[in-house]
């Protein structure tokens, strides 16, 4: 007992300090708003909870919006629109209220009556609220989404500006006005999305302030004769790592410092996307596409504080708390089910390395869930991982006090007569089968259509190493090759190295995912059928 209870002692140890080093703030620098200064612009739109854009134009309730934008108003002078549907068309006469100014937007599409639509109805509240729409911005990004011509977009610009008394112009990504020049003609201002999370080449927050100072000075240097907006600039606070690029909220932060001290240092305009997170966006973008906001989308609160440091993990100690009592459940299962038997000192480490790794992991797995989850078959998903991450540390503590060894994929799913005794076996193949279902799921959407998926990386590595650590722990077994181990081994293996290849080794998300999946076939090469029981 004094070995076990002391191992305990250093699991427990190294899941807290584990949780102490992530949950540590991140110091911010000076503050690029100064006492008594505002943000310049931010994007807007009021859509909470369940609501968007799609189907039918149902108005969003004023009271809504006048909510949202009494808040605003304590932290930007401006706010930017897309469409006038919806209800966005009451923004302006709100605006008034609170004394702000609306950069008004009009969203053009393939549909040509939507996009009549939305022009008649951007004029009409230019020519009814000129005191507070301070510019037009005719589109956004779609040049981008190919779903109009240049000279239709040309066209459509000149018309609005022909009828209202503000400035107008149209708002894409850097590399469209460089490819569309053609189009800066017929605006009044240029106004430029850069965005280093979704280049091509993804920037990590740290080069971010850089990347964008230079993609303005290209834009400047071929538009010479108009002013450069930054239409949009922004950092996801959520989501999956593209590359070297990692959406948390100290990077957001920290982002957002960079740049506004740098635009303020060299006086030029910059509209932060977005207000609020927007969860609807998920539905297009993934995870990551619902996390821009200044504040949260549900709960309405700033996310950070100018120059106040910021942590990724600022409930560390509750997942550190977890992360102790399941390892605490962990080895209280290993000592009930050896029932007092003494068991060999390398078992005890075995169950050690996997309450450690799952004790760590657990937290940010239960943390993920929420986060990760927003359709029905997203929670489904989640919650399964949730569960065997759970279940597979329990599970195989026990399968090791006993001696048990896990079964084959036939031995669990096959013919009653061919099927493995013992409810310990049963559930601990039934967990190895729906874990080996969930990592296939994720790795080979991360192979074929990778942009939008996050990297579960926690409950694999907090499911998978209970198998590894499982397997290693009886040497002595009849080593036999079934076909469904055999066929989901080599497809993991496959998917890992083509994930670690195509994300590179800068997306360390992506590295902890790979290493789990060539763990988890590890355990399933070759295949084992357990002894009967």
């Amino acid at each position: 007992m004094g070995v076990v209870a002391a191992l305990f002692v250093v699991v427990a140890a190294a899941i807290v300090a584990v949780w102490g080093w992530l949950g540590m703030a991140v110091d911010m620098p000076e503050a690029p708003i100064g006492p008594g200064e505002k943000l310049h612009c931010v994007s807007y739109a009021p859509f909470r909870g369940e609501q968007n854009p799609f189907g039918p134009d149902v108005p969003i309730d004023p009271r809504q919006i006048d909510e949202d934008l009494a808040q605003l108003k304590q932290v930007t002078s401006c706010v930017r629109t897309y469409s006038v549907d919806h209800g966005l068309d009451q923004i302006p006469e709100i605006a008034r209220r609170h004394g702000l100014k609306v950069m008004q937007g009009l969203w053009l599409s393939s549909l040509p009556d939507l996009s009549r639509k939305q022009v008649e109805g951007a004029v009409d509240l230019a020519k009814r609220y000129p005191d507070v729409i301070t510019a037009i911005i005719v589109g956004n990004e779609v040049l981008l989404r190919g779903e109009m011509s240049a000279p239709q977009l040309a066209r459509t610009i000149r018309e609005v500006k022909a009828q209202v008394a503000m400035p107008v112009t149209y708002a894409d990504v850097w590399e469209f006005w460089l490819r569309y020049r053609e189009i800066a003609t017929a605006v009044d201002f240029v106004t430029v999305h850069i965005l280093p999370y979704w280049e091509d080449f993804p920037i990590p927050a740290q080069d971010a302030a850089r990347h964008v100072d230079a993609i303005r000075q290209q834009v400047a240097a071929a538009f010479p004769d108009k002013e450069v907006l930054i239409g949009e600039f922004g950092w996801p606070s959520a989501g999956r790592m593209r590359e070297g690029a990692r959406p948390s909220p100290a990077d957001q932060a920290r982002v957002l410092h960079d740049v506004l001290a740098l635009a303020k240092r060299q006086n030029y305009r910059v509209n932060l996307i977005e207000a609020y997170d927007q969860p609807w966006k998920r539905q297009l973008e993934g995870t990551v596409g619902g996390h821009w906001g200044l504040f949260d989308g549900y709960q309405r609160t700033l996310k950070f504080e100018w120059s106040v440091g910021v942590s990724n993990h600022p409930r560390w100690r509750w997942q550190a708390a977890f992360g102790v009592s399941l390892a605490a459940l962990i080895f209280g299962a290993a000592l009930a089910a050896a029932g007092g038997r003494p068991l060999p000192t390398r078992v005890w480490l075995g169950i050690a390395v996997s309450a450690a790794m799952s004790g760590t992991m657990i937290g940010w797995t239960i943390t993920s869930i929420p986060v990760e989850s927003l359709t029905i078959g997203d929670w489904t998903r989640s919650l399964a991982w949730g569960a065997v991450a759970l279940a597979a540390p329990v599970l195989g503590a026990m399968a090791a006090a006993v001696g048990v060894e896990v079964p084959s994929f036939a031995r669990v799913l096959g013919r009653c007569g061919e099927r493995v005794a013992g409810k310990l076996a049963i559930a601990l193949g039934l967990v190895l089968v729906a874990l080996t279902l969930l990592a296939m799921q994720a790795a080979l959407g991360l192979v074929f259509d990778p942009r939008y998926r996050d990297f579960p990386f926690p409950a694999l590595i907090a499911a998978a190493v209970p198998f590894a650590v499982l397997k290693t722990s009886w040497p002595r077994l009849r080593s036999l090759r079934p076909c469904a181990e055999t066929v989901a081994a080599a497809t993991l293996a496959l998917s890992a190295v083509y994930i670690g290849f195509n994300e590179t080794v800068a997306n360390w998300q992506a590295v902890w995912f790979a290493a789990g999946l060539l763990g988890l076939a590890v355990s399933l090469m070759p295949g084992r059928a357990a002894p009967d029981l």
